[in-house]
């Protein structure tokens, strides 16, 4: 394992790399403020969050991560375009797997740039595979805006659309859902009685909710419950396109298939072409590298398009060497209504020494 020194030394080379590259240093603070950032990572991350409050501060956290911090301080008075880079220690609370490290050195790189996205992700892309080289890793890249795209276009309600859109990175949750809707899983007996209004009760209430809110919840629930279902065939669609797992050319030709029975996709499809044709441009074999429609959905919950990691072959253990994605939408959210097209990710340098020490 590296010595908290060299892991300092190989973050540093490889936040250079980034900076001969055109990217300023940004240094967010450790200690951020907790409010904004709990609403904004993903289930996983924000219950593995370390947080602290004072009389003077509020509630605070140890920053799980830097890209959040970043978009706010670009948000707020960034340049248009902008490249930042760079290097610390993140944390996070490890109490279901205590063999995961619950602090460690991330490195990164972020692109703020309208001009073209498809270029600034295989930017992003071929610097990370040049500053892996001569690593086993395997790449593997997806498109969180497919799956978007597809629920998006469902012929359902726009509450059960927003329903899946929110479970969208908990597959298990997702595809649950997803059969309720279609009517292939049977209404739970409880739900039925409580619809049905056979269920009474004397029992004072109890917890947060006012009575106003339970009614709002039952009539939401009843609303549901009339709607039509989803048909078969497009749950066969979105199963399908959750199984494509080939190389980028293969892939591609695959969801131009499916986009042909689900033609709400047709644009986020363009954009994973794009993609492919720039990444060529930038020397990516595109030819063999991996191209996943699942993929990114146990990442952060900001990322709405392209999404890439590099996995240790020999070590499944281990979690991803490197990973990222784009994040237009949390821009829009962290701007007030101004957004800006923006891609970047992280490398842990602690395990790329553990690797290359494995050579």
């Amino acid at each position: 394992m590296a010595t908290r020194s060299e892991t300092l030394v190989k973050a540093a080379a490889l936040r250079a790399m980034f900076e001969r590259h055109g990217a300023a240093v940004a240094e967010p603070p450790i200690l951020q403020p907790a409010e904004t950032l709990l609403d904004l990572y993903g289930e996983d991350i924000r219950a593995r969050a370390y947080v602290t409050s004072d009389a003077l501060r509020g509630e605070q956290m140890l920053r799980p991560d830097f890209t959040v911090p970043v978009v706010q301080m670009h948000m707020a008075d960034g340049a248009d375009p902008a490249r930042y880079t760079y290097a610390g220690e993140v944390f996070r609370r490890q109490e279901h797997d205590p063999d995961r490290a619950n602090e460690f050195m991330q490195v990164g790189f972020e692109v703020f740039d309208r001009t073209d996205p498809a270029a600034a992700d295989a930017e992003v892309f071929s610097l990370f595979a040049k500053a892996l080289d001569g690593l086993a890793l395997r790449p593997v890249t997806g498109d969180i805006g497919v799956l978007m795209a597809a629920v998006d276009g469902l012929d359902t309600t726009a509450r059960r659309k927003h329903a899946l859109m929110r479970h969208i990175w908990r597959p298990r949750r997702f595809r649950a859902l997803l059969e309720r809707f279609a009517g292939r899983t049977p209404m739970p007996a409880s739900r039925s009685a409580l619809l049905a209004g056979s269920v009474m009760s004397d029992a004072p209430l109890v917890g947060l909710r006012s009575e106003a809110e339970i009614e709002a919840r039952i009539a939401a629930l009843k609303e549901d419950a009339a709607a039509p279902v989803i048909s078969a065939m497009q749950v066969d669609l979105i199963e399908a396109l959750l199984d494509v797992r080939e190389v980028m050319p293969h892939a591609l030709n695959r969801l131009l298939d499916l986009a042909v029975d689900m033609p709400q996709i047709a644009g986020a499809v363009a954009r994973v072409a794009a993609r492919e044709q720039a990444l060529r441009g930038q020397g990516v074999d595109t030819d063999a590298l991996m191209f996943e429609a699942s993929y990114g959905r146990a990442s952060m919950e900001y990322y709405d398009g392209f999404v890439f990691g590099f996995r240790a072959s020999a070590r499944p253990d281990l979690p991803a060497i490197a990973s990222g994605g784009r994040y237009d939408a949390l821009t829009r959210r962290l701007g007030q209504g101004d957004a800006i097209p923006a891609v970047g990710g992280v490398m842990r340098p602690g395990l790329m020494l553990e690797l290359e020490g494995a050579l």
